[in-house]
């Protein structure tokens, strides 16, 4: 008798152990009685009656995943392969497990989804030049229909843009004509500017007596270091003709 006893205490002691549970800070637990949906299990050691009882673990921390690189066509007819980072996190533990079969799962196929609906929404400048602004409506789509899911959308970054080697070669002639561009725009005002500046040296120099005069004195001067040089000056027909003048008196 004592050890038919001594058996049946070993045989619960063996049952309490092993329903004993450890739940990690990082995690909650999902408590199923007779198939029910019981309560959420906070960390700690709990007890889960065996036969009876089942649960499952879920970690709330935030997740990193990486949405693999998809085709899209953009809304100027583009084909482009994009991918992502999305970072979410569990807010509600029951939602996860009881509302939807594999959340990871559902959540990656979503934002690829998401994704290629995106891009199909914008151009190709758009998608280049304002890839936060995609990114986040790209978030808020997401984060809006995984809610009833008990997930939480942090984050959506989109990693890569690549595009067909033919469309990089018309990119890079774009961009070589906006350059070209905007290098004679800019000649094109230093000349005005340079226009600007000779008239208003010419018509100083047109209301000073003698300042001609000395200015050509000044060139001279410069050019009197190098004797290889052949200099043509052109004289104001006004000058000429006091030249010629003199002359004329002195024959």
């Amino acid at each position: 008798m004592d050890g038919f006893v001594i058996t049946i205490l070993v045989i619960l002691g063996f049952i309490v152990l092993g329903s004993i549970k450890q739940i990690n800070e990082y995690e909650r637990g999902i408590l199923f009685t007779l198939g029910k949906y019981t309560k959420v299990l906070n960390p700690g050691w709990v007890i889960v009656l065996p036969i009876f009882q089942s649960y499952k673990k879920v970690d709330i921390r935030t997740k990193a995943v990486d949405v693999p690189e998809q085709d899209a066509i953009t809304k100027d007819n583009v084909s482009v392969r994009i991918n992502a980072v999305i970072y979410y996190k569990v807010f509600d533990a029951g939602k996860a497990i009881c509302e939807v079969e594999d959340f990871y799962y559902a959540v990656s196929q979503l934002a690829q989804t998401t994704m290629r609906n995106a891009v199909g929404s914008v151009t190709l400048d758009e998608l280049l030049s304002e890839r936060e602004k995609i990114s986040t409506q790209i978030c808020n789509i997401i984060d809006l229909a995984t809610d009833p899911w008990g997930i939480k959308v942090e984050n959506v970054e989109l990693k890569d843009i690549s595009l067909p080697e033919e469309m990089k070669r018309v990119l890079a002639k774009v961009a070589e004509a906006e350059r070209e561009k905007a290098a004679v725009i800019t000649k094109a005002a230093g000349e005005v500017e340079a226009a600007k500046n000779l008239a208003e040296a010419a018509n100083t120099m047109g209301n000073t007596p003698g300042a001609l005069h000395l200015r050509t004195l000044a060139t001279l001067n410069d050019l009197s270091s190098d004797q290889s040089n052949t200099v043509i000056f052109a004289l104001p027909i006004e000058v000429l003709k006091a030249v010629e003048g003199f002359a004329k008196d002195k024959k």
